[in-house]
């Protein structure tokens, strides 16, 4: 094995962190004994060789090599192998990717192209390991073949003949999810895979593999799922529930034990964990490693523990991704799935709900009581899931008020979370409580005002309860008070600032301005920034401020000068005061500060007519979301709205995320007229079933919430409740 392996100038070559010199022993460790080395290299390969599925000269030389390896019987976890090099070659760069290409990608590309070619050049040995001995073999090449191999009508003919004789359950899966693979990857065999899918569907014996079918069927041909798809569903996972487990009784739902193995098994008597991956150190000990394949595993294994049917949460998974926009049929399965009698099937529910909140509009009402309901549940993954979920949907978040507030009172251990690596925050169940507005949140945050170090993200929390909150200014300005103003004063005063400026209390602008003059060097632009805002907040009842907020708009042009100016206005009315200062912050390199001297005209209104020509010079600049604040405070400052709302809209068409922005402003204006172009667009979005800001593999925290709003935003502003504008 590895013939001409030392042939190869592997130190030529480079991979994700440096020099490829050590490829030859990563790909030899593949083949070891030893299954901690194993793992160890294969890590290896992920990391550095193929690292986040980039494919460098070393990954090309690596191919023959990995072939070797999956061919050779007496190699040990092929089947890992067999991945590897389906991640490898199957990358596929179609016409709008090339399209994109620059100079920098050329090579990048043209390994991708080679890697793929090399990969599908040997694909035909898949064919013999379809029936290789092997489950973890025979689990892996069925996709390999559907990903890599250039003949699909061969590759389909064989999965359809290997199912009936595969004896592994989790195989046949596999088989099916191969020809979905072949149907998604090659059209024109939609229809032949999708007729065999629904056959099986109907059919087949294992309630698993007619799940399975029904789960490919919705990726691959939606239009074939029967009408009644939710009950049927239903039916099959009540079917794998009362299936026996290996030992012959009915699947429980039982919690993981305590010690389980990465590979399912109960720890060792010392409960010392199996090293996984080893390094010696420069003194010659020997030190255990973790591998992140081996986390993996590990972490696969806790939450498979227990499980009849461990791989039903991925089928589901796959079959609502199929169900795409599909809502109603969605939220029932869902609910089916949180009335389970099975645990971790309501965790695997609690998690997809959050999935489909999260990217698509929809009556929910019922799902979210649901989901509140698993906060009660001892299992304290199920009720953590259920937490994590209701912080992210807000006032969506409304049915299951009671649920958290029960959860809250019941366990003030989790009011706030510590971690090794950074300050403490709030538990979920706390900012879940506290974007709703709901006063039962208060004491939590009280408790957590009183910790030696004050929760980051305490201030946020009390600007989403408003005045419920009030009762919590006095604590807040003692804490500030006593903030030393040292290199870390930024991280201790700008929780507590936060809170002040959403409360709006101006009896705090003494502890305020105790910050503002005492800002230390380190990160001192962030809390003075932070300080006037909350100047700013306060508005006139801080006017012994008005001395040092002049003395900083002596700097024009600097981001400090900005917001020492809109503070200033907000607190004095001094327009001519602070007129030149953001007149001259439109001219700043910094786009930031262009954008902060716009919305500070902007504030002015007609006071600052003058700036209007300046305004309407940056409509065309190539930031979009300086476009979009110029554009609205050309309104605010001429009272016209006809090149504004131009402006807006083009933004609107070319960066979805300035919607709710431009939404904003729209519903300011007025009545949007009807017929308008604005019209169009405001009631095209209602019409949109996918949230604006939905993002396939990613989301952030606030995408429901910003989502929400842009919808009330956008009804606001075609009922007309605005202030009403001058064309």
């Amino acid at each position: 094995m590895f013939s001409g392996i030392d042939e190869v100038d592997w130190a030529s070559m480079e991979h994700a962190y440096g020099p490829a010199d050590d490829v030859p022993e990563l790909l030899r460790g593949l083949a070891s004994e030893d299954p901690a080395e194993r793992e160890a290299a294969l890590d290896g390969m992920y990391g550095a060789v193929h690292h986040q599925g980039d494919v460098y000269a070393c990954t090309l030389a690596c191919i023959p090599f990995l072939f070797e390896l999956v061919v050779d019987p007496g190699v040990q976890d092929r089947g890992g192998v067999v991945e590897l090099l389906t991640s490898i070659g199957g990358f596929d760069l179609d016409e709008d990717d090339e399209a994109e290409i620059d100079e920098d990608e050329i090579e990048g590309a043209a390994n991708y192209a080679m890697a793929a070619a090399a990969v599908t050049a040997g694909a035909g040995v898949f064919f013999e390991l379809i029936a290789d001995e092997d489950p973890g073999v025979r689990l892996a090449a069925p996709l390999a073949l559907a990903t890599l191999h250039r003949h699909p009508v061969r590759v389909l003919a064989l999965l359809r003949e290997r199912l009936p004789v595969e004896p592994d359950e989790e195989v046949r899966l596999a088989l099916v999810e191969a020809a979905g693979r072949v149907a998604l990857r090659h059209r024109p065999l939609a229809e032949r895979v999708g007729t065999w899918l629904g056959l099986l569907a109907s059919r087949a014996e294992s309630p698993g593999l007619r799940l399975a079918a029904l789960a490919q069927l919705a990726r691959c041909s939606p239009d074939g799922l029967p009408g009644d798809v939710v009950p049927v569903v239903s039916g099959l996972l009540r079917e794998m529930r009362a299936a026996p487990d290996e030992s012959g009784g009915p699947a429980e739902p039982a919690a993981p034990a305590a010690g389980a193995s990465p590979g399912g098994t109960a720890a060792r008597d010392d409960d010392e964990p199996e090293p996984v991956a080893s390094a010696e150190t420069g003194r010659g000990e020997h030190v255990v490693t973790p591998t992140l394949v081996g986390q993996l595993r590990s972490l696969s294994a806790q939450e498979n523990a227990g499980r009849g049917a461990p791989w039903a949460a991925d089928l589901l998974r796959t079959l609502h991704v199929g169900l795409d926009d599909r809502v109603g049929d969605r939220t029932a399965l869902l609910a089916d799935q949180l009335r389970s009698p099975d645990r971790r099937q309501r965790i695997d529910a609690v998690r997809m709900s959050g999935g489909l909140i999260r990217a698509w509009r929809g009556p929910y009402e019922e799902l979210v009581a649901l989901v509140g309901e698993q906060l009660s549940d001892p299992e304290p993954r199920l009720a953590e899931a259920a937490s994590h979920v209701l912080e992210e949907l807000f006032q969506l978040a409304a049915p299951a008020a009671d649920a958290l507030a029960a959860r809250l009172a019941a366990d003030p251990g989790g009011w706030v979370k510590t971690w090794a690596g950074g300050p403490p925050g709030l538990g979920s169940t706390v900012k879940a409580l506290a974007r709703l507005g709901d006063a039962r949140a208060v004491p939590a945050l009280a408790a957590a005002l009183e910790r030696e170090q004050v929760a980051h993200d305490v201030g946020f929390a009390v600007g989403h309860l408003g005045a419920a909150a009030r009762p919590l200014a006095g604590p807040l300005r003692r804490r500030l008070a006593d903030v030393e103003l040292d290199e870390n004063a930024y991280d201790r005063a700008s929780p507590l600032l936060a809170g002040l400026t959403a409360l709006r209390t101006g009896e705090a602008a003494p502890e305020v301005l105790r910050v503002l003059r005492g800002a230390p060097e380190y990160r001192g632009e962030w809390l003075r920034t932070a300080a006037l805002r909350a100047l700013g907040a306060f508005g006139p009842a801080a006017r012994e401020a008005v001395p040092e907020l002049r003395a900083l708009i002596r700097r024009p042009g600097t981001a400090s000068a900005t917001e020492a100016a809109e503070a200033l206005w907000a607190v004095s009315g001094d327009a001519d005061a602070v007129l030149p200062v953001l007149i001259e912050g439109l001219r700043s390199d910094q786009v930031h500060d262009r954008r902060a001297a716009a919305v500070a005209l902007g504030a002015l209104g007609p006071r600052a007519a003058v700036a209007a020509p300046r305004l309407r010079g940056l409509l065309a600049h190539e930031e979009v979301w300086l476009r979009v604040d110029a554009a609205i405070a050309l309104w605010e400052v001429s009272g016209r709205s006809r090149e504004s709302v131009a402006a807006l809209l083009t933004a609107w068409e070319q960066n979805r995320h300035v919607r709710v922005r431009v939404a904003e402003c729209l519903a300011r204006m007025g009545p949007v007229p009807e017929g308008s172009a604005a019209a169009h667009v405001l009631r095209s979005e209602l019409a949109s079933v996918r949230r604006h800001n939905a993002m396939d593999g990613g989301y952030g925290s606030h995408d429901i919430h910003e989502d929400e709003k842009l919808l009330a935003l956008c009804r606001q502003a075609l009922r007309g409740t605005g202030k009403g504008s001058t064309p």
